[in-house]
C-alpha cells in the first residue's frame, strides 16, 4: 500500500463571515431527521414484539438487514457524492430513506419489517458521504472536526427526539402512524435544502472573505482519482478498520439500549419511564460529539500537530468507553443511564474525529468515496455483531459480553489505526492523481 508523506496545512486568512454555519445547520438538521427514522424501530421493538410480529433472533437479523443494505449503499452513494455532488446527491438519499421509512407502515411480518429495514439502510448510506464531503466542501481543516461533532450531534438529537415523539404518536394513533409522521419529516427538509444550499463558489450569499477563508487549504487536484488507487492507500484502510470495530458499537447502543432498559428495569413504553432514560443517554451523547470535535480543534489552534490533536482526542474518548462494561452488573437505573451516557458521549466524541481524518488524509473530490468505503465496512461489522447479539440474547439473556465487546473495541480500534496510520497528513496531492 502506497505510504504518503506529511504536508500541514495552514489556513492564515479570517473568517469573514458565518454561512458555513448555515450549511453545517442544514446537514445537523438532514442527520437529525435520517436518525429519528433509524431509531422508530428500536423504541417499538417491546411493542411488536409483545404483538407477536418478531422475537429476539428475528429482530437481530432485521437490524442486520438494515446494516447489509447500509454497507452496500456507502459504497454506492459515496462515489455517487462525488460524481453528482452534494447538491442533488443529498436530496436523493433523503427522498429515498423517507419513503422507505414510511413503508414500514406496511409491515406485517418480520421479513416484511426487514424488508423495509433493506429499503431505509440504501436511502440513509448517503447521508454520511454527503455529511463529510460538505465539510470538506465548506471548512478548512481546523474547522472541519467542529463542524463534524456539530452535525453528527444531530444523531443524538434524533435518538432524543424520537422516545418523546414516538410514544405520543403510538398512544394516539398506533404504532403504524409512528412511522409515517417521522418518515414525512424529510420532505420538509428538501425544501430548505434546495433553496439555500450551493457550492460555495456558486453561493450568492457568500462574502468573498467567508468564501477564501473556507478555501485557505492547499488547492485539490484537478484529475480524477480512481477506486483502485484509494485502495492502495494505507489511510483508506486505516479509516475503514476503525469505522470496522467501532460503529457496530453505536448500531448496538441505537437499537438494544431501548430493549435494555426495558428489560433491566422494568419499564414500560412511555415518556416518563422510557423516554426520560434514554433522553438523559443521548443529551450526554450530543455533548460528547460536540465535545469531541471541539477537543481536537482546540489542540490543532494551539499548535498541535493535526496527527496529534485527532489521535489525543480519539485516546480520552477511547478511555471514556471502558467504564460501560459494569453497566449490566446489579447498578441503579441512574447509574446504568450515567454509564450509558458517558460511553454514547465517548463514541460521539471518536466518531467526530475519525470521521475528520479522511478530510484530513483525502482531497475533497474523494471524501465522499472514503467515508462510503469506510461507513461499509462499519456497517459489515454492525451486521456481524447485530446478529451475534441476537443469539446471545436470545440463549442467554445477559448483555454483560456484549457490554464488555463495548468497552473494549476502541482502545483496540486505536492501536490498530496508529500502527496503520502513524502520521495524519495531506496527501502529496501529485499521487494522487489516477
Amino acid at each position: 500500500m502506497t505510504k504518503l508523506p506529511n504536508e500541514l496545512s495552514p489556513t492564515p486568512a479570517k473568517p469573514g463571515g458565518h454561512y458555513r454555519w448555515t450549511i453545517c445547520a442544514l446537514i445537523f438538521f438532514a442527520t437529525t431527521i435520517n436518525y429519528i427514522d433509524r431509531h422508530v424501530i428500536s423504541i417499538l421493538k417491546q411493542t411488536l414484539m409483545n404483538e407477536g410480529i418478531f422475537g429476539e433472533a428475528e429482530y437481530g437479523f432485521i437490524v442486520m438487514a438494515f446494516q447489509a443494505a447500509y454497507a452496500i449503499g456507502l459504497v454506492a452513494t459515496g462515489r455517487l457524492m462525488d460524481m453528482l455532488g452534494t447538491k442533488l446527491g443529498y436530496a436523493a438519499a433523503l427522498i429515498v430513506w423517507s419513503f422507505a421509512a414510511m413503508g414500514h407502515a406496511l409491515a406485517k411480518t418480520a421479513f416484511g419489517f426487514g424488508f423495509w429495514r433493506f429499503s431505509l439502510g440504501l436511502g440513509e448510506a448517503g447521508n454520511f458521504p454527503a455529511a463529510i464531503k460538505t465539510v470538506a466542501e465548506w471548512f478548512p481543516k481546523k474547522e472541519r472536526a467542529l463542524a463534524t461533532g456539530i452535525f453528527n450531534a444531530g444523531t443524538n438529537v434524533g435518538a432524543v427526539v424520537a422516545p418523546v415523539l414516538v410514544p405520543i404518536i403510538v398512544v394516539k394513533w398506533g404504532w403504524q402512524k409512528a412511522f409515517i409522521f417521522t418518515g414525512a419529516l424529510g420532505f420538509i427538509w428538501l425544501i430548505f435544502w434546495f433553496w439555500l444550499y450551493e457550492k460555495p463558489r456558486q453561493q450568492k450569499r457568500l462574502s468573498a472573505a467567508e468564501l477564501a477563508y473556507i478555501e485557505s487549504d492547499p488547492a485539490d487536484p484537478p484529475e480524477k482519482i480512481s477506486w483502485l488507487k484509494l485502495m492502495s492507500y494505507r489511510e483508506t484502510w486505516g479509516f475503514a478498520i476503525g469505522k470496522f470495530l467501532t460503529d457496530p458499537i453505536w448500531w448496538f447502543y441505537l437499537y438494544w439500549i431501548p430493549g435494555f432498559l426495558q428489560k433491566q428495569y422494568s419499564l414500560n413504553l412511555d415518556v416518563k419511564e422510557l423516554g426520560l432514560p434514554l433522553i438523559i443517554i443521548y443529551v450526554l451523547a450530543d455533548v460528547g460529539s460536540i465535545g469531541g470535535g471541539w477537543l481536537s480543534s482546540f489542540f490543532i489552534k494551539r499548535g498541535w500537530t493535526i496527527n496529534k490533536g485527532r489521535k489525543m482526542a480519539m485516546l480520552i474518548c477511547a478511555l471514556a468507553v471502558t467504564p460501560i462494561i459494569i453497566a449490566t452488573q446489579h447498578v441503579s437505573l441512574w447509574v446504568a443511564v450515567g454509564l450509558l451516557g458517558l460511553a454514547t458521549a465517548a463514541h460521539q466524541g471518536w466518531s467526530a474525529n475519525i470521521f475528520t481524518t479522511a478530510s484530513d488524509m483525502f482531497p475533497r473530490k474523494v471524501v465522499g468515496s472514503v467515508v462510503g468505503f469506510g461507513g461499509m465496512a462499519g456497517s459489515v461489522g454492525g451486521m456481524i455483531f447485530s446478529a451475534s447479539a441476537g443469539f446471545i440474547l436470545e440463549f442467554t439473556g445477559s448483555y454483560y459480553s456484549l457490554f464488555f465487546i463495548a468497552g473494549s473495541a476502541y482502545l483496540i480500534a486505536l492501536a490498530i489505526f496508529q500502527s496503520i496510520v502513524p502520521n495524519i497528513a495531506a496527501k502529496d496531492m501529485e499521487s494522487m492523481q489516477a
